[in-house]
């Protein structure tokens, strides 16, 4: 795999061309700069291997007349618009760079004293940017990771698409059967049975309390007992919810529950294909020997991250997750300290759930989340910086091809003091 850390690039030498694209659905927007000053207007290319192929040239021929050596090409983060091109220009002969767009906003603003936004505009101050040496090199994951990375993606959409038809079957069972939410959540299987089969109050009073008791004992598989199915039994038969137009509605909640149930089985299918590409992880077993950190956490930070092996130190791998700490202090007055959250959201998500289970009473981060708590820290905080600590344990892990051993302070202490 190449060497793709998200790492500051230094201002750029005389030797070195700054070319700067704005990226755009159907039109992108290049724009050459050479270190003595002459540039190019920008100008507007398509989304097609022919105009791909038409700045490149125009490129080339651009360094040439200059008598320039190397080539730098940014663009600002931006989603699945710049990938084409971006593969594209992988393949050639170029360093390639991206810019935070927060930084772009504020240094626009010194460009004429103004925040207009044009076309044309944007790469020139994306140059500026690169000029100032605020460029990031890319993190490009490849193979396995590569794979990771689409799969966690894909897995984290349908997990938002899942709890948005969630929240809509909500809306609809509150409007034939309100007090069934009370009794039983959604999420559970004797509620989903109930809302396959027999969803609105009146067939759930036709069962019977004797019908209702014995599907609770079989579905839940003796964790709801007979006070439960009393409870629904007689909301079922004191039920406010509306009786006209009831047929529609559940009509709608059985195509919902479908569409539920298929992203479950998608859901499934993608963790299962995570976990094949994870073995193919030379460290991913050092990753997963911490406690309490499962496949497909592991699988969605190697495919958050791309290759740990690939970063110098932690405050790199903490800027790309947007773990990294900052505060706005002037004179006495000292700011909170607060992380910057400019980096990969799905990353920080990952850790936050996974600082959760390792600070549970057999976790690993249990004894220092309440020595955190005890100090009067909140319990967001705390966990924020128990993911930073889950960080800089997995790298350290990978960096040192080590596994994880619990209480290691403790026995290493204890083999010197032998």
């Amino acid at each position: 795999m190449k060497s793709t850390k998200t790492k500051k690039v230094k201002k750029i030498n005389d030797k070195t061309v700054i070319a700067t694209l704005d990226i755009g659905k159907n039109v992108q927007h290049g724009y050459f700069r050479a270190p003595n000053g002459n540039d190019v207007e920008p100008f507007a290319f398509y989304n097609s291997k022919k105009s791909f192929n038409t700045f490149w040239q125009k490129l080339c021929q651009f360094k040439d007349k200059e008598g320039l050596e190397q080539i730098v090409i940014g663009f600002e983060s931006t989603g699945p618009y710049a990938e084409p091109l971006f593969h594209f220009l992988r393949k050639k002969p170029v360093k390639l760079v991206q810019v935070n767009p927060v930084h772009t906003k504020r240094v626009k603003e010194l460009t004429g004293n103004s925040p207009n936004k044009t076309d044309k505009k944007d790469p020139r101050v994306i140059a500026d940017v690169i000029c100032l040496g605020h460029a990031l090199t890319l993190v490009v994951p490849e193979g396995p990771a590569a794979q990771l990375r689409r799969l966690t993606q894909a897995r984290q959409r349908a997990i938002e698409n899942r709890t948005s038809m969630k929240n809509q079957l909500q809306h609809l069972i509150f409007v034939i059967f309100p007090e069934f939410l009370a009794l039983l959540k959604i999420s559970t299987k004797t509620a989903r049975y109930f809302i396959k089969h027999y969803m609105t109050p009146e067939k759930i009073f036709a069962l019977g309390l004797e019908s209702i008791g014995q599907i609770f004992k079989k579905v839940s598989r003796g964790k709801l007992g007979q006070d439960r199915a009393k409870q629904l039994y007689e909301a079922a038969k004191n039920s406010i919810g509306i009786s006209e137009g009831q047929q529609s509605i559940v009509l709608e909640i059985e195509h919902l529950v479908g569409r539920i149930d298929a992203e479950d089985q998608f859901v499934d299918s993608l963790e299962k294909q995570m976990c094949v590409y994870l073995q193919q992880i030379p460290y991913s077993q050092n990753i997963l020997s911490i406690k309490g950190l499962g496949q497909v956490t592991a699988a969605g930070l190697i495919g958050e991250v791309a290759d740990f092996n690939k970063f110098d130190t932690i405050s790199e791998i903490m800027k790309l997750a947007g773990l990294d700490l900052y505060e706005i202090s002037s004179g006495n007055r000292r700011g909170q300290r607060r992380i910057s959250k400019r980096g990969r959201p799905l990353m920080r998500k990952l850790l936050f759930f996974a600082a959760i289970n390792a600070v549970k009473s057999k976790g690993i981060m249990h004894e220092k989340y309440q020595q955190m708590l005890d100090r009067g820290m909140l319990k967001m905080k705390a966990l924020i910086a128990i993911s930073r600590k889950l960080l800089g344990l997995i790298f350290a892990i990978v960096r040192d091809n080590t596994k994880y051993v619990d209480n290691y302070s403790d026995n290493y202490h204890y083999k010197l003091a032998a």
